[in-house]
Protein backbone atom coordinates (compact mmCIF):
# COMPACT_ATOMS: atom_id res chain seq x y z
CA UNK A 1 0.00 0.00 0.00
CA UNK A 2 2.97 2.62 1.01
CA UNK A 3 4.56 1.89 -2.39
CA UNK A 4 1.24 1.91 -4.57
CA UNK A 5 0.63 5.69 -2.29
CA UNK A 6 4.15 6.54 -3.39
CA UNK A 7 4.00 5.97 -7.05
CA UNK A 8 1.04 7.77 -6.97
CA UNK A 9 2.35 10.92 -5.69
CA UNK A 10 5.14 10.81 -7.32
CA UNK A 11 2.57 10.70 -10.60
CA UNK A 12 0.91 13.70 -9.55
CA UNK A 13 3.77 15.78 -8.55
CA UNK A 14 5.62 15.40 -12.01
CA UNK A 15 1.71 16.00 -13.56
CA UNK A 16 1.91 19.47 -11.62
CA UNK A 17 5.44 20.30 -12.46
CA UNK A 18 4.57 19.76 -15.83
CA UNK A 19 1.27 21.60 -15.83
CA UNK A 20 2.86 24.66 -14.20
CA UNK A 21 6.12 24.36 -15.80
CA UNK A 22 6.08 28.34 -15.75
CA UNK A 23 5.26 28.59 -12.04
CA UNK A 24 8.22 26.10 -10.84
CA UNK A 25 10.92 25.96 -13.26
CA UNK A 26 11.97 29.64 -12.88
CA UNK A 27 11.72 28.76 -9.17
CA UNK A 28 14.24 26.06 -9.67
CA UNK A 29 16.60 27.87 -11.73
CA UNK A 30 16.80 30.85 -9.05
CA UNK A 31 17.46 27.68 -6.32
CA UNK A 32 20.18 26.48 -8.52
CA UNK A 33 21.42 29.93 -9.21
CA UNK A 34 21.59 30.66 -5.24
CA UNK A 35 23.57 28.29 -4.40
CA UNK A 36 25.84 29.10 -6.96
CA UNK A 37 26.39 32.58 -5.94
CA UNK A 38 25.75 32.18 -1.94
CA UNK A 39 28.98 32.32 -0.45
CA UNK A 40 29.92 35.84 -2.52
CA UNK A 41 27.15 37.25 -1.30
CA UNK A 42 27.52 35.79 2.00
CA UNK A 43 31.18 37.16 2.33
CA UNK A 44 30.43 40.16 0.63
CA UNK A 45 27.36 41.12 3.52
CA UNK A 46 29.81 40.18 6.14
CA UNK A 47 31.91 43.68 5.49
CA UNK A 48 28.99 45.78 3.68
CA UNK A 49 25.23 46.47 3.77
CA UNK A 50 23.36 43.51 2.60
CA UNK A 51 21.53 45.38 -0.35
CA UNK A 52 24.74 46.64 -1.82
CA UNK A 53 26.06 42.94 -1.49
CA UNK A 54 23.46 41.97 -3.08
CA UNK A 55 23.55 44.27 -6.33
CA UNK A 56 27.42 43.20 -6.53
CA UNK A 57 26.41 39.58 -6.41
CA UNK A 58 23.30 40.38 -9.23
CA UNK A 59 25.72 42.30 -11.34
CA UNK A 60 28.50 39.69 -11.70
CA UNK A 61 26.08 36.64 -12.33
CA UNK A 62 23.78 38.48 -15.20
CA UNK A 63 26.87 39.72 -16.60
CA UNK A 64 28.34 36.06 -16.70
CA UNK A 65 25.61 34.79 -17.86
CA UNK A 66 25.31 37.56 -20.84
CA UNK A 67 28.88 36.75 -21.11
CA UNK A 68 28.42 32.98 -21.65
CA UNK A 69 25.08 34.06 -24.28
CA UNK A 70 27.36 36.59 -26.30
CA UNK A 71 30.07 34.12 -27.13
CA UNK A 72 27.34 31.89 -28.52
CA UNK A 73 25.83 34.40 -30.46
CA UNK A 74 29.06 35.48 -31.77
CA UNK A 75 30.03 31.94 -32.58
CA UNK A 76 27.26 30.89 -34.52
CA UNK A 77 27.08 34.48 -36.35
CA UNK A 78 30.16 33.51 -37.37
CA UNK A 79 29.44 30.25 -39.05
CA UNK A 80 26.17 31.03 -40.00
CA UNK A 81 27.52 34.09 -42.29
CA UNK A 82 29.54 31.37 -43.71
CA UNK A 83 26.58 28.54 -43.99
CA UNK A 84 24.70 31.14 -45.70
CA UNK A 85 27.21 31.68 -48.14
CA UNK A 86 27.70 28.20 -49.15
CA UNK A 87 23.63 27.95 -49.74
CA UNK A 88 23.94 27.10 -53.38
CA UNK A 89 26.84 23.90 -52.73
CA UNK A 90 23.86 22.91 -50.40
CA UNK A 91 21.43 23.33 -52.88
CA UNK A 92 23.49 21.33 -55.09
CA UNK A 93 23.90 18.46 -52.04
CA UNK A 94 20.18 18.63 -52.09
CA UNK A 95 19.27 18.57 -55.86
CA UNK A 96 22.01 15.47 -56.58
CA UNK A 97 20.18 13.76 -53.08
CA UNK A 98 16.46 14.25 -54.32
CA UNK A 99 17.86 13.06 -57.81
CA UNK A 100 19.32 9.33 -55.86
CA UNK A 101 16.26 9.25 -53.98
CA UNK A 102 14.36 9.58 -56.93
CA UNK A 103 16.12 6.87 -58.86
CA UNK A 104 15.53 4.49 -55.53
CA UNK A 105 11.83 5.09 -55.57
CA UNK A 106 11.26 7.78 -53.25
CA UNK A 107 9.69 10.79 -53.89
CA UNK A 108 11.22 13.65 -51.69
CA UNK A 109 10.04 16.65 -53.21
CA UNK A 110 6.39 15.57 -52.84
CA UNK A 111 7.03 15.25 -48.95
CA UNK A 112 8.97 18.54 -49.11
CA UNK A 113 5.95 20.28 -50.83
CA UNK A 114 3.11 18.80 -48.40
CA UNK A 115 5.24 19.19 -44.81
CA UNK A 116 7.24 22.47 -45.41
CA UNK A 117 5.46 24.82 -46.94
CA UNK A 118 4.42 28.43 -46.36
CA UNK A 119 2.21 27.96 -43.42
CA UNK A 120 4.83 25.56 -41.83
CA UNK A 121 7.31 28.44 -42.44
CA UNK A 122 4.86 31.11 -40.67
CA UNK A 123 4.18 28.49 -37.37
CA UNK A 124 8.07 27.77 -37.29
CA UNK A 125 8.45 31.56 -37.25
CA UNK A 126 5.78 32.31 -34.45
CA UNK A 127 7.06 29.41 -32.41
CA UNK A 128 10.32 31.15 -32.50
CA UNK A 129 9.56 34.45 -31.75
CA UNK A 130 7.04 32.56 -28.48
CA UNK A 131 9.81 30.85 -27.40
CA UNK A 132 12.02 34.35 -27.31
CA UNK A 133 9.36 35.92 -25.23
CA UNK A 134 8.69 33.01 -23.11
CA UNK A 135 12.72 32.57 -22.30
CA UNK A 136 13.12 36.14 -21.53
CA UNK A 137 10.17 36.12 -19.42
CA UNK A 138 11.06 33.28 -17.74
CA UNK A 139 14.87 34.75 -17.08
CA UNK A 140 13.18 37.88 -15.62
CA UNK A 141 11.35 35.44 -13.28
CA UNK A 142 14.19 34.01 -12.03
CA UNK A 143 16.07 37.11 -11.40
CA UNK A 144 13.42 38.37 -8.89
CA UNK A 145 13.44 34.59 -7.28
CA UNK A 146 16.98 35.29 -6.99
CA UNK A 147 17.16 38.73 -5.53
CA UNK A 148 14.58 37.77 -2.89
CA UNK A 149 16.04 34.50 -1.92
CA UNK A 150 19.67 35.65 -1.25
CA UNK A 151 18.20 38.27 1.15
CA UNK A 152 16.05 35.39 2.63
CA UNK A 153 18.68 32.65 3.27
CA UNK A 154 20.22 33.50 6.37
CA UNK A 155 16.35 33.81 7.29
CA UNK A 156 15.06 30.58 6.25
CA UNK A 157 18.11 29.35 8.18
CA UNK A 158 17.00 30.36 11.23
CA UNK A 159 13.65 29.24 10.91
CA UNK A 160 14.74 25.53 10.21
CA UNK A 161 16.52 25.50 13.45
CA UNK A 162 13.65 26.53 15.12
CA UNK A 163 11.69 24.21 14.24
CA UNK A 164 10.36 21.74 16.88
CA UNK A 165 11.11 18.20 15.05
CA UNK A 166 14.82 18.47 15.45
CA UNK A 167 15.24 15.24 12.68
CA UNK A 168 13.17 17.10 10.05
CA UNK A 169 15.73 20.41 11.24
CA UNK A 170 18.80 18.23 10.80
CA UNK A 171 18.10 16.62 7.58
CA UNK A 172 17.38 20.38 5.63
CA UNK A 173 19.88 21.77 6.79
CA UNK A 174 22.17 19.04 5.71
CA UNK A 175 20.14 18.35 2.71
CA UNK A 176 20.50 22.06 1.93
CA UNK A 177 24.61 22.22 3.21
CA UNK A 178 25.45 19.38 0.72
CA UNK A 179 23.17 20.11 -2.10
CA UNK A 180 24.44 23.48 -2.45
CA UNK A 181 28.42 22.01 -2.31
CA UNK A 182 26.97 19.73 -5.09
CA UNK A 183 26.17 21.69 -7.48
CA UNK A 184 28.91 24.59 -7.22
CA UNK A 185 30.97 21.56 -7.94
CA UNK A 186 28.77 20.70 -10.27
CA UNK A 187 29.09 23.75 -12.29
CA UNK A 188 33.09 23.82 -12.03
CA UNK A 189 33.61 20.54 -13.25
CA UNK A 190 31.31 21.24 -16.37
CA UNK A 191 33.44 24.38 -16.76
CA UNK A 192 36.61 22.63 -16.69
CA UNK A 193 35.13 19.66 -18.91
CA UNK A 194 33.69 22.59 -21.50
CA UNK A 195 36.89 24.25 -21.79
CA UNK A 196 38.31 20.40 -22.65
CA UNK A 197 35.87 19.93 -24.80
CA UNK A 198 36.32 23.49 -26.33
CA UNK A 199 39.93 23.33 -26.79
CA UNK A 200 40.06 19.77 -28.18
CA UNK A 201 37.04 20.30 -30.78
CA UNK A 202 39.08 23.82 -31.67
CA UNK A 203 42.25 21.80 -32.29
CA UNK A 204 40.96 19.27 -34.08
CA UNK A 205 39.00 21.51 -36.76
CA UNK A 206 42.28 23.47 -36.88
CA UNK A 207 44.17 20.17 -37.86
CA UNK A 208 41.54 18.84 -39.92
CA UNK A 209 41.51 22.20 -42.06
CA UNK A 210 38.25 23.13 -40.86
CA UNK A 211 37.28 27.26 -41.21
CA UNK A 212 36.88 28.57 -38.12
CA UNK A 213 38.54 26.25 -35.71
CA UNK A 214 38.54 29.27 -32.52
CA UNK A 215 34.89 29.65 -33.39
CA UNK A 216 33.90 25.58 -33.44
CA UNK A 217 35.70 25.70 -30.04
CA UNK A 218 33.91 28.67 -28.16
CA UNK A 219 30.36 26.76 -29.56
CA UNK A 220 31.50 23.78 -28.15
CA UNK A 221 32.41 25.39 -24.87
CA UNK A 222 29.54 26.64 -24.39
CA UNK A 223 27.19 24.26 -25.51
CA UNK A 224 28.38 21.31 -23.31
CA UNK A 225 26.82 22.88 -20.60
CA UNK A 226 24.08 21.25 -22.37
CA UNK A 227 23.89 17.62 -21.82
CA UNK A 228 23.54 15.30 -24.73
CA UNK A 229 21.62 18.02 -26.88
CA UNK A 230 24.43 20.86 -26.81
CA UNK A 231 27.21 18.28 -27.80
CA UNK A 232 25.39 16.94 -30.70
CA UNK A 233 24.77 20.11 -31.87
CA UNK A 234 28.31 21.17 -31.39
CA UNK A 235 29.42 18.08 -33.96
CA UNK A 236 26.57 18.44 -36.28
CA UNK A 237 27.27 22.44 -37.52
CA UNK A 238 30.58 21.73 -38.13
CA UNK A 239 29.73 18.20 -40.14
CA UNK A 240 27.74 20.40 -42.16
CA UNK A 241 31.02 23.32 -43.17
CA UNK A 242 32.53 19.89 -43.60
CA UNK A 243 29.73 19.08 -46.31
CA UNK A 244 31.36 21.96 -48.42
CA UNK A 245 35.06 22.09 -47.88
CA UNK A 246 35.62 18.05 -48.75
CA UNK A 247 34.89 16.33 -51.67
CA UNK A 248 34.33 12.89 -50.27
CA UNK A 249 31.78 11.93 -48.00
CA UNK A 250 34.13 9.45 -46.18
CA UNK A 251 35.88 12.51 -44.70
CA UNK A 252 32.53 14.58 -43.84
CA UNK A 253 31.53 11.49 -42.07
CA UNK A 254 35.12 10.86 -40.56
CA UNK A 255 35.01 14.69 -38.90
CA UNK A 256 31.59 13.54 -37.54
CA UNK A 257 32.87 10.36 -35.96
CA UNK A 258 35.58 11.98 -34.78
CA UNK A 259 34.17 15.28 -32.97
CA UNK A 260 31.54 12.61 -30.82
CA UNK A 261 34.79 10.44 -29.93
CA UNK A 262 35.93 13.60 -28.29
CA UNK A 263 32.74 14.63 -26.76
CA UNK A 264 32.11 10.81 -25.95
CA UNK A 265 35.93 10.52 -24.44
CA UNK A 266 35.23 13.94 -22.40
CA UNK A 267 31.77 12.93 -21.04
CA UNK A 268 31.95 9.59 -20.34
CA UNK A 269 35.80 9.15 -19.27
CA UNK A 270 36.93 12.33 -18.12
CA UNK A 271 34.65 13.70 -16.57
CA UNK A 272 33.34 11.35 -14.29
CA UNK A 273 37.05 11.07 -12.83
CA UNK A 274 37.33 14.54 -12.30
CA UNK A 275 34.12 14.59 -10.69
CA UNK A 276 34.64 11.93 -7.88
CA UNK A 277 32.14 10.18 -5.69
CA UNK A 278 30.69 13.53 -5.03
CA UNK A 279 28.82 13.96 -7.68
CA UNK A 280 28.72 10.15 -8.52
CA UNK A 281 25.54 9.13 -10.32
CA UNK A 282 24.41 5.97 -12.25
CA UNK A 283 24.92 6.83 -15.80
CA UNK A 284 21.43 4.89 -16.69
CA UNK A 285 19.71 8.01 -13.65
CA UNK A 286 21.49 10.55 -15.29
CA UNK A 287 20.43 9.48 -19.29
CA UNK A 288 16.34 9.25 -17.30
CA UNK A 289 16.79 12.25 -14.97
CA UNK A 290 17.40 14.37 -18.66
CA UNK A 291 15.15 12.77 -21.02
CA UNK A 292 12.62 13.62 -17.99
CA UNK A 293 13.05 17.09 -17.29
CA UNK A 294 13.12 17.87 -20.88
CA UNK A 295 9.90 16.50 -21.41
CA UNK A 296 8.44 17.96 -18.49
CA UNK A 297 10.48 21.63 -19.31
CA UNK A 298 12.02 21.39 -22.38
CA UNK A 299 15.45 22.80 -23.05
CA UNK A 300 15.73 24.40 -19.29
CA UNK A 301 14.87 20.81 -18.25
CA UNK A 302 17.74 19.48 -20.27
CA UNK A 303 20.22 21.96 -18.24
CA UNK A 304 18.70 21.44 -14.78
CA UNK A 305 18.17 17.90 -15.13
CA UNK A 306 20.85 16.60 -13.08
CA UNK A 307 21.70 19.05 -10.25
CA UNK A 308 17.94 18.63 -9.75
CA UNK A 309 18.57 14.53 -8.97
CA UNK A 310 21.41 15.48 -7.42
CA UNK A 311 19.45 17.31 -4.90
CA UNK A 312 16.73 14.69 -4.66
CA UNK A 313 19.63 11.91 -4.06
CA UNK A 314 21.31 14.39 -1.24
CA UNK A 315 17.98 14.78 0.47
CA UNK A 316 17.14 10.83 0.08
CA UNK A 317 20.80 9.66 1.83
CA UNK A 318 20.53 12.50 4.89
CA UNK A 319 17.39 10.94 6.10
CA UNK A 320 18.29 6.68 7.53
CA UNK A 321 14.91 5.37 6.03
CA UNK A 322 15.47 7.08 2.36
CA UNK A 323 19.15 6.11 2.09
CA UNK A 324 18.41 3.45 0.39
CA UNK A 325 17.31 5.26 -2.51
CA UNK A 326 21.14 6.89 -2.76
CA UNK A 327 22.32 4.20 -2.10
CA UNK A 328 20.38 2.15 -5.30
CA UNK A 329 20.47 5.16 -7.73
CA UNK A 330 24.00 6.97 -7.04
CA UNK A 331 27.18 5.88 -7.99
CA UNK A 332 29.87 3.69 -5.71
CA UNK A 333 31.24 5.11 -2.58
CA UNK A 334 28.46 8.02 -1.99
CA UNK A 335 29.79 10.92 0.25
CA UNK A 336 27.19 11.68 2.99
CA UNK A 337 25.78 14.91 3.22
CA UNK A 338 27.42 15.55 6.88
CA UNK A 339 30.75 14.56 5.90
CA UNK A 340 30.76 17.82 2.95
Amino acid sequence: MKTAIGIIAVVLVAAALAQASRVFAPLAAAVFVIAIVWPIQKRLQSWMPKLVALAITVVVTVAICLGFASLAAWGFGRVGRSLVAELPRYQAFYSAMVTWLDGHGVSVAGLWAEHFNVGWLLRATQYVTGRVNTTLSFWVIALVYVMLGLLEVENIRQKIERLDNPTAARVLLDGSTATAAKFRKYLLVRTKMSAVTGLLVGAFAWVAGLPFAFEWGVIAFVLNYIPFIGPFVATLFPTLLAMTQFESWPAVLGVFVCLNVIQFAVGSYIEPRVAGSMLSISPVVVLFAIFFWTFLWGLFGTFIGVPITLAILTFCAAHPSSRWVADLLGGPDQMKPGKL
